[in-house]
């Protein structure tokens, strides 16, 4: 395992905050922006691109408040964790392709089968229930 034991961090820098905030904000100002100019008469002032470039600013929101998220002591956690599973994901042996078709059919063949009995328990139990009702009549 390539994980190292860290005690709990409890606080959070000044700066790690600032960070917090401006990335946050960063990503509500491109979302202001896509609904700012929603509005048909606002949208006009960008002319036939209004789509395109609200969708832009929004994606650009989000990038730009990732990169200074990722600037911070959380976002280094983030990519330390990243990085130990992508380090984890080369260690799987995945199945061929052929393996699995196999466990493909077999999981369709144990689902129909499985379907098949609760099919037959609950027209059982609906058979069961009917004639309790219906004893007397």
């Amino acid at each position: 395992m390539n994980s190292k034991i860290d005690p709990a961090q409890t606080a959070t820098s000044g700066g790690d905050m600032v960070k917090y905030a401006l990335a946050a904000l960063l990503v509500l100002g491109g979302l202001f922006v896509w609904f700012w100019f929603g509005d048909a008469t606002r949208a006009a002032q960008l002319g036939q691109w209004a789509p395109q470039l609200r969708g832009l600013a929004v994606v650009a929101g989000l990038v730009a408040g990732t990169v200074v998220f990722m600037l911070s002591a959380k976002g280094r956690g983030v990519r330390e964790f990243l990085s130990e599973s992508r380090f984890e994901l080369r260690k799987v042996v995945w199945p061929t392709r052929q393996e699995a078709t196999r466990m493909t059919w077999v999981v369709v063949a144990v689902v129909v089968v499985l379907s098949l009995i609760l099919a037959g328990f609950d027209f059982f139990v609906k058979w069961a229930i009917e004639l309790f009702l219906n004893f007397g009549r």
